[in-house]
């Protein structure tokens, strides 16, 4: 008769759980407002450098080559993956409880995925690109040309998708039976897990599993492909071309470590290790971060970017003018 009564009162209280309630930090409200002002501002200037590469490289003829188009879909990763986490996570800070509700739950969690595992496999090619770039110059056109270009972009969005379609899915078949509050800021998969009432350690293996091939297996050869380039550069006769060689290397590698270092705290442990509070604030660093560093990493520093913007700019104060 309990365990009647018992699957009974679960079937209710599934029934019941419509919407979440994102916690935020509603244990330092004080905190909340201060941070509310940060992240608006953060969230604008990620909207308007990612933005501003995009234009760029989509005007100027002379940038239409694969580093620069790799560039141009990192860009427009981050601009989606800031829209999708950035407002909702705004709106948690502005109230003391915000609710979201299931399927707006559901599709936040798979853009989340979809964006975050695109990039992964970005910056692994992107990382390919400037290693065969600089260690086979006089190749570089046959490994690196359209078709392989292509596949590789296609690769990482597709990979994105089917990750996103399939982990998503499957959190969100669990039965959920209450508290319906998500100790985090928006609906990332591990807080979301926690809230699940049924033996979830399928899938478990498959979440480390699938963080061991999304993240640590592409920042592995990551690593390695700098190493290599590394090597080369110190053969550079010029002492200011291995200066400027080293701090885009460095600059690289920053963005790559905080990134692929962080995603991987978070998901290695789906529903234990750190604090509430500790995950928040690691997640901060791959959703927040790195969107707004890697423009001023990846192009704003550059040459090229640089004197394509001062073209275009030229161009439309001579249209001005006319």
């Amino acid at each position: 008769m309990r365990n009647v009564l018992t699957t009974e009162m679960k079937r209710q209280n599934q029934s019941s759980v419509v919407e979440f309630i994102l916690l935020g930090f509603a244990n330092f409200p004080e905190l909340q407002e201060q941070l509310f002002g940060v992240f608006l501002v953060v969230y604008l200037v990620t909207l308007i450098g990612n933005a501003m590469i995009i234009v760029i490289i989509s005007l100027e003829q002379s940038l239409h080559v694969p580093m620069y188009l790799f560039l141009l879909n990192l860009s427009v990763v981050e601009v989606s993956f800031s829209a999708v986490i950035m407002p909702e996570m705004l709106v948690v800070l502005s109230t003391e409880k915000s609710s979201i509700s299931f399927v707006s739950c559901f599709a936040q969690m798979y853009f989340i995925l979809l964006f975050g595992v695109t990039e992964c496999f970005l910056l692994g090619t992107m990382a390919y690109d400037r290693f065969a770039a600089i260690c086979h110059p006089l190749s570089y056109p046959m490994i690196m040309n359209k078709s392989v270009f292509m596949k590789l972009v296609m690769f990482s969005w597709v990979s994105g998708i089917i990750v996103a379609t399939v982990q998503t899915s499957w959190v969100f078949s669990f039965p959920f039976c209450g508290p319906s509050e998500i100790n985090h800021l928006f609906c990332e998969t591990p807080p979301v897990l926690e809230l699940v009432c049924a033996d979830t350690f399928l899938f478990e293996i498959y979440a480390v599993t699938s963080t061991v091939l999304l993240i640590m297996v592409p920042s592995f050869f990551i690593l390695l492909s700098y190493i290599r380039v590394l090597s080369v550069i110190l053969k550079m006769p010029s002492t200011t071309g291995r200066q400027n060689a080293f701090s885009t290397c460095a600059s690289h590698l920053t963005s790559v470590t905080l990134f692929y270092g962080t995603a991987s705290m978070t998901y290695l442990q789906p529903k234990s290790g750190y604090s509430p509070e500790t995950k928040k604030l690691i997640s901060l660093v791959y959703s927040l971060l790195t969107p707004v560093l890697n423009p001023l990493i990846y192009s704003l520093r550059n040459s090229e970017m640089k004197r394509a913007l001062m073209k275009l700019w030229r161009r439309q104060v001579d249209l001005h003018t006319l």
